[in-house]
């Protein structure tokens, strides 16, 4: 099958490429030129927001991965918003077969932080049109350039003790950048997947306290944490400017959506992948494997 993949160059992105490289044609979008590469995988450039560039990225496609976001922008959900609506016009004018979306885990209550909202409203905006949404739904990805993995590992890294909002007690179920892919490979074309949407997470289910004692753990040190009722994640997302790489207008957003719980609660898409999950411990020591190999000070 000829795939497309919007968002090839972020973090999911790049490690699912060589995933789907194997088996199908390949498409790489990218926001900006990108080199020919001798991989066999093709790279265009088209904005997710531009009707015109995507149809041309779209051209002859059996199935598109969508893995877009403006996360960092202001208005962050209104591109996303208008994004996704062009992707599910676009994609129903050439006829895709397959949209594959990776979201947010976290309910519909109505204390639903901004960006795990403006996840559920992507995926409801790409199912506007005719062509099928495979869904898949995760929290944190454990991986050496993930901006919430970044953040955590640069608390534990850089601050011996910390003063920590509710959220700290929040549970949450973080995932492996290897089973993601596994995962987001394994419904590719199948017709089975077509318009369902399935919880993806790892095997361990941990509050981000516990979060960040086990990541001590593996770096050699144990953080004091004290736990506040005062602290808000607003306030919190400016101290972590202070402290981590990651800009306030990233980590705000992301912060805030940490009193959400984001724990898997059908597992249904082990049906279709069931391989062995990575453990926690084993997902960070690759992700820092990974990021000193890559050179990256911060998280090495």
């Amino acid at each position: 099958m000829k795939v497309v993949v919007f968002g090839a160059t972020g973090t999911i992105g790049r490690a699912l490429l060589p995933a789907l490289a194997s088996e199908h044609e390949i498409v790489a979008v990218s926001r900006h030129e990108r080199p020919e590469s001798d991989d066999g995988i093709v790279w265009v450039r088209a904005d997710a927001t531009d009707g015109v560039s995507v149809a041309a990225a779209l051209a002859g496609a059996d199935v598109v991965y969508y893995l877009v976001h403006s996360l960092g922008s202001p208005d962050f959900a209104f591109r996303d918003r208008l994004a996704a609506e062009t992707m599910a016009r676009e994609a129903a004018a050439v006829g895709l077969r397959q949209i594959v979306y990776l979201g947010g885990l976290g309910d519909d209550s109505p204390d639903l932080s901004a960006h795990l909202r403006s996840r559920i409203e992507t995926g409801i905006a790409l199912a506007s049109g005719p062509v099928p949404v495979t869904t898949l739904r995760a929290a944190m990805v454990v991986a050496a350039d993930s901006a919430a993995f970044e953040t955590i590992l640069a608390l534990v890294d850089r601050l011996p003790a910390m003063i920590c909002p509710r959220w700290v007690s929040t549970p949450t179920q973080p995932i492996a950048i290897a089973d993601v892919v596994h995962y987001l490979a394994a419904v590719c074309g199948r017709t089975e997947c077509l318009g369902e949407s399935y919880d993806v997470g790892g095997p361990d289910v941990m509050t981000y306290r516990e979060m960040i004692e086990r990541i001590g753990r593996i770096r050699g040190r144990r953080p004091l944490i004290v736990e506040v009722p005062v602290l808000t994640p607003r306030l919190s997302s400016y101290w972590l400017h202070l402290v981590t790489p990651v800009g306030a207008d990233v980590a705000r957003p992301l912060i805030e959506g940490l009193r959400n719980p984001t724990v898997v609660r059908d597992g249904r898409i082990r049906e279709h992948a069931p391989f062995a999950l990575t453990p926690f411990e084993a997902a960070v020591r690759a992700a820092l494997v990974r990021a000193a190999s890559s050179g990256d000070g911060d998280v090495a």
